[in-house]
């Protein structure tokens, strides 16, 4: 049973990696655990979004992700 967690734009370079499995379930608290210190840090910068299944979260500490599942980390967008 495992989550798959896809690391977007800088925050892959951050994470050295374009995703990583975890044991499901997978919460909040769980997610900033197994992400490392650095990209954990990036994650509570509120311009950062997390997207499960496809779904932008509007509130970033109530994830709860179950086998199966994908969550996205999407950093801020840039425009010009």
């Amino acid at each position: 049973m495992a989550v798959t967690i896809h690391f977007l734009g800088p925050l892959r370079d951050v994470a050295g990696t374009e995703s990583q499995s975890v044991e499901a379930p997978l919460d909040w608290a769980g997610l900033l655990s197994v992400v490392g210190a650095d990209v954990a840090q990036q994650l509570t910068d509120e311009r950062v979004n997390v997207a499960c299944q496809g779904k932008v979260l509007t509130d970033k500490s109530r994830l709860l992700a179950t086998d199966g599942d994908e969550i996205a980390l999407l950093p801020p967008v840039s425009g010009g």
